[in-house]
């Protein structure tokens, strides 16, 4: 099996810190975090960039992706789904599965990723995609919402018949975990069954990894800012070497 092409979608128009796909972090814009992660994997030989912003699709260029076409607009609103973008891209992109890389997640070790790719080449025939995790330290059976009058209750009808579980011990209850857009693979012929509006199909393959910073709000934005790991420096040691 060949390198797989990468796709980053951006759209324009974050609300929850405006800008944010080329706000600046330590330096550089968050999406070239992406695209820096994207050119060190030896498993990755393409990069788009899916964006319906000019100014994303700009930097997207400037730091070494392509942008072979604009998405459109409807395809770009704060409750479009994967799956319209990524019929888009299949549309105008000859590749029967592609890597989403999420420039929300900017902190990727590329052999990590090379490791995942690998992973899903050996089992690409037994699923209809590749989803990445990361462990949550909190079930959501430990979880409360608020009702109509004030009072408090769990997210559930019962845990295993219990009515009042919410304050078992968290290891009474199985490990959860938090999708994290670390990389993922979709596949064309899922993408294009209008039977799976979500892009994975039935059998998403697994793959955890360890917690990554996910970038949504503002002070998620402030913590990346402040944080530094060893995959982090060769990043940016990546982009500020790199020619572009």
């Amino acid at each position: 099996m060949s390198p797989l092409t990468a796709l980053i979608p951006a759209r324009g128009g974050s609300k929850g810190v405006p800008g944010k796909n080329i706000k600046i972090l330590k330096g550089h814009p968050l999406l070239a975090f992406s695209i820096a992660a994207c050119k060190m994997a030896k498993n990755i030989d393409r990069i788009i960039v899916s964006t319906d912003d000019e100014d994303i699709a700009e930097v997207a260029k400037a730091y070494g992706a392509e942008v072979p076409f604009m998405r459109p607009k409807e395809y770009a609103l704060d409750n479009s789904v994967d799956s319209e973008y990524l019929n888009h891209f299949f549309d105008n992109v000859s590749c029967e599965e592609v890597a989403l890389i999420r420039p929300t997640t900017p902190f990727r070790n590329p052999e990590l990723m090379d490791q995942i790719i690998d992973h899903y080449k050996a089992k690409r025939f037994v699923c209809s995609s590749l989803r990445t995790a990361h462990k949550l330290s909190e079930s959501p059976y430990k979880m409360l919402k608020r009702g109509e009058k004030g009072y408090w209750s769990g997210l559930f009808d019962d845990f295993n018949g219990a009515t009042e579980y919410t304050n078992m011990p968290r290891q009474a209850f199985p490990d959860v975990f938090q999708p994290n857009g670390y990389l993922d693979i979709i596949k064309k012929n899922i993408v294009k069954n209008d039977k799976w509006k979500d892009a994975y199909g039935a059998k998403a393959l697994a793959f955890q990894t360890d917690f990554v910073l996910e970038i949504d709000e503002q002070y998620q934005f402030d913590l990346a800012n402040s944080s530094m790991r060893a995959t982090d420096s060769l990043l940016l040691e990546r982009l500020t070497n790199d020619p572009y």
